[in-house]
């Protein structure tokens, strides 16, 4: 760990609980949240030989997490300039420059700086919602990461098909509601849809968030597994995402 990386006036540094890492965040300009632990548990990996490539990264928390599942190398893709940085200085803050490589740059055009199929595995948390006018987020950081200002559904998972080999694996997470945009894209550009998750605030409650993944050039066979329920009635985490935030801090 890596004690004396720089932080800008905005920002902090959070326990990312699991393997005694640490992340740098900002409330004015980007803070991971469920949905991005739960991709990065969810998406198949290889474990000792491969690549791995995470896009929209934001503060590459995703990549940071998927460290301690797989000894692959991983590389990262984020277009905005401050969260590029500070994906860089948590690289840096918890010693994984040797593993983990950040690339600033636009993920409609990383083909100009990445191999075409050179990736096993490819996981993204996309903006969820549609332009379509409106008030967005006062933050320009905050809007781009949640809304498809810069990078629409489509434009991910037509570069997600090129970046990864015939076989790998891509997993998304992504709102509830868009799962059938999402099955219709997968399979337009040759990622078929294989294991969908639906997750629950609570429950009794509609699903509003989904994570799944597909194999390029796969056979058609999907496998919707058992649902996700965060919190239990009285406010509590249910156990599997009590789990998921904790039990590796029992390793340590």
């Amino acid at each position: 760990m890596v004690e004396n990386v720089r932080l800008y006036s905005d920002e902090r540094i959070d326990d990312l609980l699991t393997k005694n890492m640490k992340i740098i965040q900002s409330k004015q300009v980007f803070c991971f949240s469920l949905d991005a632990v739960l991709l990065a548990r969810f998406a198949s990996l290889p474990i000792k030989r491969g690549r791995i490539i995470d896009l929209c990264t934001g503060n590459g928390v995703i990549p940071l997490l998927l460290s301690v599942r797989t000894e692959c190398p991983i590389d990262a893709v984020e277009i905005q300039e401050r969260l590029y940085d500070m994906a860089k200085r948590n690289v840096a803050l918890n010693g994984l420059e040797d593993r983990i490589t950040i690339y600033h740059g636009d993920v409609k055009e990383a083909l100009t700086f990445l191999r075409n199929g050179s990736y096993d595995a490819l996981t993204c948390n996309p903006p969820y919602m549609p332009v379509v006018g409106g008030e967005k987020n006062k933050s320009s950081h905050v809007a781009i990461a949640r809304h498809e200002i810069l990078l629409t559904l489509e434009e991910v998972i037509r570069i997600s098909s090129k970046l990864v080999r015939p076989g790998g694996k891509v997993a998304y997470v992504h709102r509830a509601g868009r799962l059938g945009d999402l099955m219709t894209l997968m399979r337009k550009y040759r990622i078929e849809p294989k294991r969908i998750r639906l997750v629950y605030p609570k429950p009794g409650m509609e699903a509003n968030m989904v994570l799944i993944e597909g194999i390029r050039d796969g056979k058609p066979d999907v496998k919707v597994l058992p649902p996700l329920i965060v919190y239990k009635e009285n406010g509590e985490y249910c156990d599997e995402i009590h789990s998921i935030y904790y039990d590796d801090r029992k390793e340590e």
